[in-house]
Formats: structure tokens, sequence, C-alpha cells
């Protein structure tokens, strides 16, 4: 799956595992690393798997941006980063497989970030998830805007301007991740829930995954407008067709795809 400096980079049946790999740095996302996520979310995507799990080696999973490489940057150097930051959240909700993030430690700035850009989430009991630049000085504005997505306002403003950290049960309870397990289960919840979330049709499975990100902010009318024009393009799909035909057969389908 290529050579990377700061991932590992596995595949495992039809499941490939990005781990972040800077420990030592608490997987902060410098350009560098930000860029070999970029590539190997890029890489996944145009692959044949099914699913891809986002994981950080270490005690944390990302302290977010590496501000040793922003604080060296000028106003375009920086605008840069966020622009490549930006570029990498927004092809893990394009590619077609299922993205889930495993949440251990911290998830903080651009690691909750990351966390709310993946489809789906399970975390640690130890997770803990935070957008500090509210107690400090630079503020969290690209991170808040998935991130507002999946809590809400009133729970945005809570965590965007205090900075503090939440804890995984409330992470769970605002929407900010789908499970929360002991830690020694973590791994075997991420498996069991990807395991269902990537049953089926692989080609129906992304188109459905790329209209429920074009409809999720939109008006009702214009979501409808959307899903209505999908759907019915989506009724002709070899995998449309065997799911129809097994269910009115009473057999088990056979997917082309």
């Amino acid at each position: 799956m290529g050579e990377y400096e700061h991932l590992l980079v596995k595949r495992d049946g039809d499941t490939v595992t990005v781990t972040m790999n800077r420990a030592a740095r608490r997987n902060s996302l410098s350009a560098e690393h930000l860029a070999e996520l970029l590539a190997a979310f890029r890489a996944a995507g145009a692959s044949d798997a099914t699913g891809i799990v986002l994981a950080g080696a270490g005690p944390v999973f990302s302290a977010g941006h590496d501000f040793g490489d922003v604080a060296v940057r000028d106003l375009m150097g920086v605008r840069e980063l966020l622009g490549l930051c930006t570029e990498l959240m927004q092809t893990i909700q394009s590619v077609p497989q299922v993205v889930i993030a495993r949440v251990h430690g911290l998830a903080t700035a651009a690691g909750a970030q990351l966390v709310a850009s993946c489809d789906l989430a399970i975390a640690a009991e130890s997770a803990g998830f935070a957008l500090p630049g509210g107690k400090g000085g630079w503020f969290c504005h690209t991170p808040a805007v998935p991130v507002a997505r999946a809590i809400g306002r009133k729970r945005l403003m809570e965590l965007a301007l205090t900075g503090d950290v939440v804890d995984a049960a409330t992470a769970l309870d605002w929407g900010l991740v789908n499970r929360v397990v002991p830690d020694e289960a973590l791994d075997e919840a991420v498996a069991e829930l990807l395991a269902r979330a990537t049953r089926g049709s692989r080609a129906s499975k992304a188109m459905g995954k790329a209209t429920l990100y074009a409809q999720l902010d939109r008006p009702e009318a214009d979501a409808y407008a959307i899903a209505v024009e999908v759907m019915a393009s989506a009724s002709q799909l070899p995998g449309a067709k065997e799911g129809m035909a097994a269910f009115l057969e009473k057999r088990a389908p056979e997917w082309p795809d």
C-alpha cells in the first residue's frame, strides 16, 4: 500500500487501515503528515477495498496541527497548510469506501476534525475530544466545520468557546461518535461496525455515501431533488437489480460488485 514516513498502511482482506505513526509528536499534523494521509486515502479510495480504518499509534489519536510547522509559516503558507488539511477532510468523505475512526486517547483540534470527517467513529472509554483554540491564541475555525455538522450549534459553541476536553461518553451523547467501548474492546468494536456498514453492493454503497453528503446540509426540497434523481438512477445498477431479484426469489443475493 506504499511507503510512508509518518503512517503505517496495511490491507487485511477488504479493509485498509491507515495508522498515524508520529507518536513522539502526538500524531500532530504537519504538512508532510497531511500530505501522506491524503495520498494514503486517495490510494485506498482507488482500490477495491470496501472499508478504511483511521487510527493513531501511541498514547493519543491526534493532537491536531503541528505548531512547529505552523509557527514558521507566513500568511500564504498557513493558507496552503489549511487548504491541504481541508482537501484531506473532503477526500475522506468523497472516497467510495466506508471510513471509520478508531479513537483512543485525545483527539483535539484538527484531530477532532478528523473524527468528525469520518463516516463513522468508535471511541475507547479513554478517549477525549476538544477544540482547544477557545482557551488559547489560535481559534479552531476549520476544525469546527465538520464538528458543527456532527453535534449541533449549542454543543459546538460550548466545545469551541471553552476549549475544554469532553469525555467519550459526552462525545457519544452529543453525536460525535457512534459507540464508546472499553479500551480492550476497541478493535473488535471497530471491526464489527465496519463489517455491518460494508455489507451489500459496493457500487450502491459508494453512490449512497456520496448522495448522503451531497444532500445533508441542504434545504429539504433541494435534498429530495438530489435524492430522487440519484435513487432512480441507482435502481438500474446491477447490484440493485440483483438485490431486488434475490428478495423476490427468496434467495441470498450474489453481488456483482
